[in-house]
């Protein structure tokens, strides 16, 4: 062992313990060095927003038709397949109809017989008519040859008288008288008789009455009969033509749920034997839309899409409605949001993932913000509720508004001192709710919707305090509040930062319009393109406190 080596040791265990020392000190200090972090800065510009609403959806046909069996029977023809193109009427399959065959040629032989027996039914009515006429024709003569009976008797009698008269005179001979006698006697039998024949007559005339109401009301019979073989008939043929199943529509098979000889049960439902969608050059596309998202879209706006099978081809469609149903899915409400496109080379596929960019707003050339831009804020700026160091850059901006709100309330609706005292406390609520929210971390979307939300609350309780008087003046206030703001003097209160002329963060206030979240619209504020404006760096809370490690491991105190 070399005994100058490890006598020299200890001083290169002493220059090696001073470096460490060195080295710990250096780094513990750095955190307490003085002078400020810099800055990341970036520059305002002109160019074009696109606010959009992004959703995941499906291809789906515009009509989609389920063709089925309404008769059960076995397969013994199928004249489609997947992806076949059918027209509307085409036979697509058959069932077998040998059964329903030999059922329709015994329904017409009934429906024969029944035709036989209307026409016997109705031969009998005839008949029977025939009858009482011959009957209406009997009484007639019975009660001509009652007259005819009369007439000889009243001869008779008054020939019976004058020979009573000529006897009782001593002319006529008695047999004479006799004779007399006996005729009127014949001739009063023969009246008598032909009363019985009319009577006779008039009996057998009602009898075949009776007979002729029985014999129609068996037609009658017959003809319903008749009907009801028919129906029969036309219901057979109904299910010997349902053995051809047809397409209703034209289109494509883009599904076959059978095979050649399997059997159908059409008993409580009908089965779905193919599925049929119309026209594919048409599709739509079924989007799942959050309900934070759902007041951004509406029919007409613009969308476009992209499938997995194309990754480099964008699709164009427009939005046809957003549907009111919803449905929740996993403690998210969804809605259904269709998108009607075309498909002239049907390269889009039912079932196909769609990813859609529904667009809900564009501004071309406006001077715009980039997102950290706006996001950005000093240590010791306060984010939700309370106001920065330094005060709140919004609050003279809505102090502004509310007290012009205020003025033309008081000038023009001229409320009455206990109004006065309750409006002056719904527009101080107001306006703190107001800079809660401006100076906020909410995209400026929603913090344009919750300033929309507050204003017509605050409006609906003031015009609730008013009379039927002052409401008008009240609504033309109200109206021209909203004509300013759409005439492009609305947007949401906002502040940038920029690096002042002592190197430390000044905000400038300004409004915000529409944002598709990398890029803000300024539509007004003391900036302008090319101005810098501070996006991140800069001094964090807590920097000057020692880290916990140093270059050689944690540290133990």
């Amino acid at each position: 062992m070399d005994l100058r080596k490890f006598a020299r040791a200890p001083a290169l265990w002493a220059a090696a313990a001073l470096a460490a020392a060195g080295l710990g000190a250096a780094y513990w200090s750095g955190g307490e060095s003085g002078g400020g972090a810099a800055y990341r800065t970036a520059r305002l510009d002109r160019g074009a927003i696109v606010a959009s609403v992004n959703a995941t959806g499906t291809v789906n046909p515009v009509t989609t038709v389920l063709v089925g069996a309404e008769i059960s029977g076995r397969l013994v023809e199928l004249l489609a397949d997947f992806n076949t193109p059918v027209k509307a009427g085409q036979v697509v399959a058959r069932l077998d109809a040998t059964q329903i065959a030999a059922r329709l040629d015994s329904a017409r032989a009934d429906l024969a017989q029944a035709r036989a027996e209307l026409a016997i039914r109705e031969a009998q009515v005839e008949r029977t008519r025939a009858d009482i006429d011959r009957a209406r024709a009997q009484t007639a003569d019975a009660r001509a040859q009652l007259a005819r009976n009369e007439a000889l008797l009243a001869d008779a009698e008054r020939t019976l008288e004058r020979q009573r008269d000529l006897q009782a005179r001593g002319v006529a001979a008695t047999a004479t008288l006799d004779g007399a006698q006996a005729q009127a006697r014949a001739q009063r039998a023969s009246r008598e008789s032909a009363r019985a024949q009319i009577d006779q007559a008039a009996a057998q005339q009602a009898g075949l009455a009776a007979d002729l109401r029985l014999t129609e009301a068996q037609v009658l019979a017959a003809r319903a009969q008749v009907a009801g073989r028919e129906a029969f008939v036309r219901q057979v043929e109904v299910d010997l033509e349902r053995a051809e199943i047809r397409s209703p529509v034209d289109g494509v098979v883009v599904q076959r749920a059978v095979e050649l000889g399997q059997t159908v049960a059409a008993s409580l439902q009908a089965p779905t034997l193919f599925t049929i969608a119309s026209d594919l050059t048409k599709i739509e596309i079924y989007a799942n839309v959050d309900e934070g998202d759902v007041g951004r879209v509406r029919a007409g706006n613009d969308a476009s899409f992209t499938v997995n099978a194309y990754p480099g081809r964008t699709f164009q469609g427009r939005v046809k409605n957003v549907r009111l149903g919803s449905q929740t899915i996993q403690n998210v409400v969804i809605y259904t949001a269709v998108v009607a496109a075309e498909n002239p080379d049907l390269a889009l596929l039912p079932g196909m993932t769609v990813n859609l960019r529904i667009v809900d707003e564009r501004r071309d050339d406006v001077l715009r913000a980039p997102a950290a831009a706006l996001r950005w804020r000093p240590q010791g700026s306060t984010a939700a509720g309370g106001a920065p160091e330094g005060g709140n850059p919004f609050q003279a901006i809505v102090e502004r508004g509310v007290r012009d709100f205020a003025d033309q309330i008081r000038n023009e609706v001229k409320p009455t001192a206990d109004q006065q005292r309750q409006i002056d406390a719904i527009l101080a609520d107001m306006r703190a709710q107001l800079e809660r929210v401006g100076a906020s971390d909410l995209p400026p979307e929603q913090r344009r919707q919750r300033f929309v939300q507050l204003r017509q609350q605050a409006g609906e309780r003031i015009a609730g305090l008013l009379t039927p008087e002052q409401r008008p003046a009240f609504d033309a206030i109200r109206r021209r509040a909203a004509q300013s703001r759409q005439q492009g003097q609305a947007g949401v209160a906002g502040r940038l930062w920029v690096v002042g002329a002592n190197g430390e963060p000044e905000a400038v206030p300004v409004r915000l319009g529409a944002s598709d979240g990398n890029f803000t619209e300024i539509l007004a504020g003391a900036v302008e393109a090319g101005r810098e404006v501070i996006v991140g760096g800069g001094p964090r809370p807590g920097a000057s406190v020692a880290p916990s490690t140093g270059p050689f491991g944690p540290r133990m105190f």
